[in-house]
């Protein structure tokens, strides 16, 4: 069961996929968590700390996600790779849309340190487990970070138009990444 702490940054991290930064206020994340006025100002003193935290809450929760995704055998062939890929790429614009809005408004909300420190961490795990999913294929580590990116925007372009099919681009870029 979620503490109070988790409940409200779940809670803030729907409000800003939902209705973006401007509208992630402590106020809005007591009303969203359905707890009492002061609720979230107690655990998070600053807008800064709630966007530090929210960053954490993101990756804890991003990395339960890849964690249940490493269960599965890693992919072997660059076929694989790919529909791994695109299988991530279409999660992330449906099904976990309201958490990848959360991310990019957080990327872009996130100046202070604390906030950014957090969001390159999350971010270094993500290039981590990338690289471990691709030696599967031959890949090396250093061409996890071109991918994520590359999945970056592939994610960014579908959030405004979720029908397109990334298996193209996708089939091309790591040919590229491992030729």
């Amino acid at each position: 069961m979620p503490t109070r702490r988790e409940l409200l940054l779940d809670a803030a991290i729907d409000l800003l996929g939902t209705r973006g930064a401007r509208a992630l206020t402590h106020r809005a994340v007591d009303d969203a968590a359905g707890m009492p006025a002061g609720s979230a100002s107690n655990y998070f003193r600053t807008r800064d700390a709630l966007l530090a935290a929210l960053a954490e809450r993101l990756e804890e929760r991003d990395h339960a996600d890849w964690t249940a995704l490493s269960r599965m055998p890693a992919p072997t062939t660059v076929e694989q790779l790919v529909s791994a890929a695109a299988t991530f790429v279409g999660h992330a614009v449906t099904t976990d849309r309201a958490r990848t809005m959360a991310r990019y408004a957080l990327f872009l909300a996130a100046q202070a340190d604390g906030p950014r420190d957090a969001v390159r961490r999350g971010r270094g795990r993500l290039t981590e487990w990338a690289a471990e999913q691709m030696r599967g294929v031959g890949a090396d580590d250093a061409v996890a970070p071109i991918l994520v990116d590359y999945l970056d925007g592939l994610i960014l372009h579908g959030i405004v138009a979720p029908d397109f099919d990334p298996r193209p681009g996708l089939e091309r870029i790591v040919a590229a990444l491992l030729d």
